[in-house]
């Protein structure tokens, strides 16, 4: 009867038969091979299964990439550095670096040199997101099956890999990809720290996890209660040791993490961007508050609201992850998750301290607990692919929590030698094997029905998910009381099915549809997500076929709006490229110093292959405007013009003017937000001024530095509009009263050298 065996048994848990060990002739040849067949003892199976689960993520990932839009604001910023190593070190959105974009720059610098070495265009920039999103799968799969063998590790990285807001967020230029794959590295290092005891893994654990912040701030610290946690309590070290290396980990930490943010403050800011989503021009701010604390308590004192975040992954509560917007991108093996961490933790309660697969379970049970009440609980501003980060936590334990329940439900005892009087408790347990594929499976097929109508595919893997998941329960309990391993088996290959049938439709739907390049999602959206886009940019001339697409096209799940410099428009009739209907419907909030901003009504016609169809969006943007409705009003782009949802559009022909007549000056134009920037530096190919940042209201752009721009000759168009906030008022009462009005572009004005007093 085989069991799950500690390592280094050679005998795994799924009892395949292994092969003999070839002889060790350490050189090229026999390296190559292992890359390929995988090592000696493993069952023949796994290296094939694992090369099939590398190319399906790979595809998923990389299908179409015609029809990947891309993020423009981070987009812009790639660009930006491919033109100024200046603007590449700080992550500057414009090639001038008057402003940083709202994120430490280390996707950037991914993404940027991925350019500099083939040119800029969309597979320049996806190779890095699709290159880190296998290499995670692949990552995952090795952390797994070292511990709990090569079904374990086979079925987690199929998992990660059918994870559909992963698939989302990987065909697209955020960088949650990379941030996730360095989280896997920084665990790969954790682990093997515990198991040998040796300070250095343990450092490098640190320095990865160092350099995920440097790519999303503090979430990359979501983790660490669970890092430090395993560390203390299994490292194979006395615990003196143990808490001296802890303590040199945690220096390596903050100096991975900490080395850009104190060179870039230490900087004068004369010689430097302004430090774009901060009150005060420094990164700390950032850190702490729009990057940090506003992301949990809502209050981001760079944006001057309270964000809730419910316009994109709904209120905030411990089932929001289930809710209509969340459920069908993160939440259909949480079920079976939850279940299988707590049966695998009371399997292995008698465990060393230093027993492997319980550290692990505690590394993996962790990572999923703190990101989900982090995530559930988060009042301030929330995406739904941020939960991305949480999908190797919840895929890690379907694998391995899996495997220890069929162990257990099979053999009635863990991998462990125990004592008869503990066999009846571990019976116990395995009867959480047929609970939790009921629980998921039920839940999957609550999750389709929710879709129902949305397509022949969810209907299929409805019915699969269902009839799977009950042959699997009835299998297994027939199995189960007539010893029947066999059917046992098919029994369990069953609940893999049921498992990810849904997870699967969604993410084919993702991989073969357009979707939005700045708020991703998979599927049918049924939550009223609504597809908040930084508007479009098509690529610099010259610059391959970018990820950014052209101004005339709205990105997915945004209505074409007011393009900058045309006559404002009350009304009109608008396509949303992705296929957002919005008919009849308005947006109107509050803005940032607690105006309120109303927006114009449209009406428009919904196209396929969207993952937004048909939704709508109430609740509080990231800019802490309130929206209602499926489209976004257009504006004439003033100093807060356009707001967080970008769909404002830019007027090729006042491009055209503007690179006609920038007479020598460094930045073509200067504009209200970041959104409307990303999209003429995507299209004109040169600098564009944010005086405003993402929201509109970052005080980048005083009065003085205008004057000061327009003095020396380097700024001499500007577009202003009717409203705007401290600052940004004074700058648009000025220009007005002293520039010159370009009459064929609304709020377009010249201004020179002689009209600065």
């Amino acid at each position: 009867m085989t069991t799950l065996a500690p390592p280094p048994a050679p005998v795994r848990a799924d009892g395949a038969r292994h092969r003999s060990a070839p002889p060790a002739d350490g050189g090229l040849a026999s390296r190559a091979r292992r890359l390929f067949t995988g090592a000696p003892e493993d069952p023949r199976w796994a290296r094939p299964a694992l090369w099939a689960i590398l190319v399906l993520a790979t595809a998923l990932y990389a299908w179409n990439l015609s029809s990947i839009t891309g993020n423009t604001f981070y987009d812009a910023a790639v660009y930006s550095g491919t033109k100024s190593w200046k603007a590449f070190f700080f992550g500057a959105l414009d090639a001038g670096s008057f402003i940083t974009v709202d994120k430490p720059p280390f996707a950037l610098w991914v993404m940027g040199l991925s350019a500099r070495a083939f040119g800029y265009g969309t597979w320049q920039l996806m190779l890095p997101m699709v290159a880190v999103g296998t290499g995670s799968v692949a990552l995952l799969y090795r952390l797994v099956k070292r511990d709990f063998g090569a079904v374990a590790g086979t079925i987690s990285a199929l998992a990660l890999t059918l994870t559909p807001i992963t698939v989302a967020i990987t065909r697209d230029t955020n960088p949650d990809p990379i941030l996730v794959f360095l989280m896997l590295l920084g665990a790969a290092a954790l682990l093997k720290s515990v198991r040998t005891g040796r300070l250095m893994p343990l450092v490098w654990s640190g320095v990865a996890i160092g350099f995920a912040f440097n790519t999303k701030m503090m979430q990359a610290y979501v983790v660490l209660p669970a890092f430090f946690l395993v560390y203390l309590w299994a490292a194979n070290a006395p615990l003196g040791k143990r808490i001296r290396n802890l303590a040199v980990g945690t220096v390596a930490l903050i100096v991975s993490s900490a080395w850009w943010m104190v060179v870039v403050d230490l900087i004068p800011a004369s010689s430097r961007p302004y430090i774009g989503g901060s009150t005060d021009n420094t990164v700390w701010d950032l850190v702490i508050g729009y990057n940090g604390f506003g992301r949990i308590f809502g209050a981001s004192s760079s944006v001057g609201s309270q964000g809730n975040g419910a316009s994109f992954g709904g209120e905030a509560g411990l089932y929001r992850m289930f809710n209509d917007t969340m459920g069908g991108q993160i939440s259909w093996l949480i079920p079976f998750a939850a279940i299988a961490l707590v049966a695998g933790l009371v399997l292995r309660g008698r465990a060393p301290r230093t027993d492997a697969r319980r550290a692990a379970l505690m590394l993996w049970g962790g990572w999923f607990v703190l990101h989900y009440l982090t995530f559930a609980l988060a009042e301030g501003t929330f995406h739904p692919y941020y939960v991305t980060a949480m999908a190797p936590g919840i895929a890690a334990l379907t694998g391995a929590g899996g495997v220890m329940l069929y162990n257990a439900f099979r053999n009635g005892s863990t991998a462990l030698e125990v004592p008869s009087a503990e066999r009846s408790r571990d019976r116990g347990m395995g009867w959480a094997l047929p609970t939790a594929v009921a629980a998921s499976s039920v839940w999957a097929v609550v999750l389709l029905q929710r879709v129902s109508g949305s397509g022949t595919l969810y209907t299929v893997a409805e019915v699969v998910a269902g009839a799977a998941g009950a042959a699997s329960v009835i299998g297994l309990l027939v199995a189960r009381f007539t010893k029947r391993q066999r059917l046992m088996g098919v029994a369990a290959l069953a609940a893999v099915v049921a498992l990810l049938a849904g997870p699967a439709a969604y993410s084919a739907s993702a991989a073969t549809s357009s979707t939005n390049g700045t708020n991703p999602t998979a599927g049918p959206s049924t939550g009223g997500m609504g597809g908040m886009s930084r508007g479009g940019g098509q690529r610099p001339s010259g610059a391959g076929s970018g990820p950014g697409t052209n101004s005339a096209d709205a990105p997915s799940g945004s209505g074409d709006g007011q393009e900058v410099g045309q006559p404002p428009s009350n009304s009109g009739d608008s396509t949303d490229d992705g296929g957002s209907t919005g008919s009849g419907t308005t947006e109107s909030g509050t803005a940032e110093s607690g105006s309120t901003e109303s927006g114009t009504t449209e009406s428009g016609t919904a196209e396929s292959g969207s993952t937004e169809s048909g939704t709508t969006e109430s609740g509080t943007a990231e800019s802490g405007s309130t929206e209602s409705g499926t489209t976004e009003s257009g504006s004439t782009d003033g100093l807060t013009g356009g707001g967080m949802g970008g769909g404002t559009q830019v007027s090729s022909a006042m491009i055209t003017y503007l690179k006609k007549n920038q007479d020598g000056a460094s930045w073509l134009v200067a504009v209200a937000t970041d959104q409307t920037a990303s999209s003429i530096i995507l299209e004109s190919g040169e600098p564009v001024i944010s005086m405003g940042g993402w929201s509109g209201s970052d005080n980048a752009m005083t009065l003085a530095k205008l004057k000061s721009l327009v003095k020396a000759g380097k700024l001499h168009y500007i577009v202003v509009g009717d409203s705007g906030q401290g600052s940004n008022s004074e700058i648009s009462t000025w220009v007005k009263a002293n520039g010159t009005a370009v009459s064929d572009y609304s709020g377009l004005y010249r201004l020179d050298a002689s009209d600065v007093g």
